[in-house]
């Protein structure tokens, strides 16, 4: 399990009052995630792998082009995006990876509330 990162109480209000507001379990707070983080994401965006995780063939450093946001089937318990990989595309844990410059400022904070909240013990 990741260290806890110190209370971000901006953050911590957003998740609460805007991402999983009215979500009883955990179903209900995935779709919450899915649709805060496809609205906010400006897709494609630029990447880099922050760290290896047994279920994705990235490696840290990698840079790469996130697509789109898997479907909502595949987010039920974690955030997965798409990115290119050989001749298809590959979904993705969304905590593996942060996005890089030039990406706007909504993405980059998406992303980072994502991250914050997994830092943070949480799970789907």
């Amino acid at each position: 399990m990741a260290k806890k990162k110190k209370k971000d109480e901006e953050r911590e209000e957003r998740i609460t009052n805007e991402i999983i507001v009215d979500a009883y379990g955990p179903e209900e707070q995935a779709m919450g995630w899915y649709y805060y983080l496809q609205e906010q994401c400006c897709f494609p965006f630029t990447a880099t792998c922050i760290k290896h995780r047994a279920i994705s063939p990235l490696i840290e450093g990698d840079e790469i082009d996130i697509l789109e946001m898997a479907p909502e089937e595949e987010c039920e318990h974690e955030m997965f995006v798409f990115t290119r990989w050989k001749p298809k595309d590959l979904a993705i844990p969304l905590s593996q990876v942060k996005p890089i410059s030039p990406t706007d400022e909504e993405t980059k904070e998406a992303v980072g509330d994502w991250h914050y909240w997994i830092e943070q013990g949480h799970q789907l």
